[in-house]
């Protein structure tokens, strides 16, 4: 007879305390649904696209909204991801005292590569979850934009791949977004 493994889950209270006790201090991690997990390395065009993204983003909405690079948001089913970028509400200083929640964020995106499988799969899960309305990664190693929008339960009806064109937020339809400044062609 086997027995099952059963992996201990950690509550954002736990996941809070072990940083404020200095316990993840060397560590890249992230609380996914309970479980803390290894956040990979980032490479140079994860790291270059991921940085001229977001000041292009900065660039088309001005002043509607706040851009996070690489920065918490905290979400119900005891999840704290750090996606490369979200675009939230500006509540200034509002954000000394938590990090944006679900109803804070316009949208997420992610670039990946390493990480691709946790992205699409895991993670889209735990936005769809939270309400996240738009969800964007970009697949680094076939350069190319993957759209999650309209969340339902743990999953999005909307999924579309994009490698070229513009696409407007659900958030600011008044917008177009180029696909070209999240890939490299």
């Amino acid at each position: 007879m086997t027995s099952a493994i059963v992996t201990a889950k950690w509550t954002l209270d736990d996941y809070h305390r072990m940083i404020e006790a200095g316990i993840l201090c060397d560590r890249r991690v992230e609380l996914l649904d309970g479980e803390i997990v290894e956040m990979t390395p980032e490479g140079t065009p994860h790291a270059h696209l991921s940085s001229t993204a977001a000041d292009y983003i900065r660039e088309l909405l001005r002043d509607k909204a706040a851009i996070r690079e690489a920065k918490p948001v905290t979400l119900p089913g005891n999840s704290e991801p750090e996606p490369d970028i979200a675009i939230v509400q500006d509540l200034d200083e509002e954000y000394f005292d938590h990090h944006p929640y679900p109803e804070n964020i316009f949208w997420i995106v992610e670039f990946s590569s390493t990480s691709l499988t946790k992205d699409l799969e895991i993670k889209s899960k735990v936005y769809a979850r939270a309400g996240i309305r738009e969800y964007w990664v970009v697949n680094l190693k076939r350069m190319e934009l993957v759209i999650f929008r309209d969340p339902i339960e743990d999953d999005y009806r909307e999924k579309r791949t994009l490698t070229d064109g513009e696409i407007s937020p659900v958030a600011f339809p008044e917008i177009l977004v180029a696909v070209g400044r999240f890939i490299r062609r």
